[in-house]
C-alpha cells in the first residue's frame, strides 16, 4: 500500500497530551477516515462514509516524500513549512514503524509563513534543477495540487488557533 503522510488538527488545549503522544490525536485508522471508509476495512467501497473533514485532516498521500524533499531544498533553516515534513518511518524486519510529530498551535504560524513563502515557481524550479532528482512520487501538477491542500489545511488550522500532529506511515 505504501507510506503515507495524514495530519490531524487538534484544538489548542490538547496540546500537552499531543505533544507527549502525537498518536493520540491520530485515528486509529487514517486511510479509512481519508477514503471515507469504515474504520478497519478490509475490502469495501470507497466512499461508504464521508471522509474526515479537510478542517481536521491532511491527506498527503505518498507525495510527502517529495514535498519533504522540494521543501528541504528551498528552506535553510528548515524552521518553517520543512518542520511539518520532517521525518521517515524506521524499516524493520516486519515491516515499518510509522514517525509521528506535534506542531503546537505557535509552530502552526511558522509552518504557515513557511509555506506560504514558497511559490509555485519555486517548486518547479526546484523540480527542473539539473542533476538532482527529487524521490519518485507525483508529477508537477499534482505535488502543487498537494501542497496547495498543505496550504490550505495549516491557513485553517492557523485561523482557529488549532495545532497538529502527523503521521508518516
Amino acid at each position: 500500500m505504501g507510506i503515507r503522510y495524514y495530519a490531524y488538527a487538534f484544538d489548542a488545549d490538547r496540546t500537552e497530551e499531543a505533544l507527549k503522544d502525537p498518536m493520540s490525536v491520530i485515528s486509529d485508522d487514517p486511510l479509512a477516515d481519508a477514503w471515507g471508509m469504515e474504520p478497519g476495512f478490509t475490502v469495501g467501497v470507497i466512499g461508504e462514509r464521508e471522509p474526515a473533514p479537510e478542517r481536521d485532516l491532511l491527506y498527503l498521500d505518498k507525495a510527502w516524500s517529495q514535498l519533504q524533499w522540494v521543501v528541504a531544498s528551498l528552506e535553510t533553516q528548515g524552521d518553517g513549512a520543512y518542520r511539518m515534513f520532517v521525518g521517515d518511518v524506521s524499516m524493520t524486519d516486519r515491516g515499518w514503524i510509522p514517525w509521528s510529530r506535534t506542531i503546537t498551535p505557535d509552530e502552526a504560524l511558522r509552518v504557515r509563513d513557511g509555506l506560504a513563502s514558497i511559490s509555485d515557481e519555486d517548486v518547479e524550479r526546484v523540480l527542473r534543477r539539473q542533476g538532482r532528482r527529487p524521490p519518485m512520487g507525483p508529477d508537477t501538477d499534482d505535488l502543487l495540487h498537494f501542497l496547495g491542500k498543505a496550504r490550505a489545511f495549516v491557513d485553517q488550522v492557523v485561523r482557529e488557533g488549532r495545532g497538529f500532529a502527523y503521521m508518516i506511515g
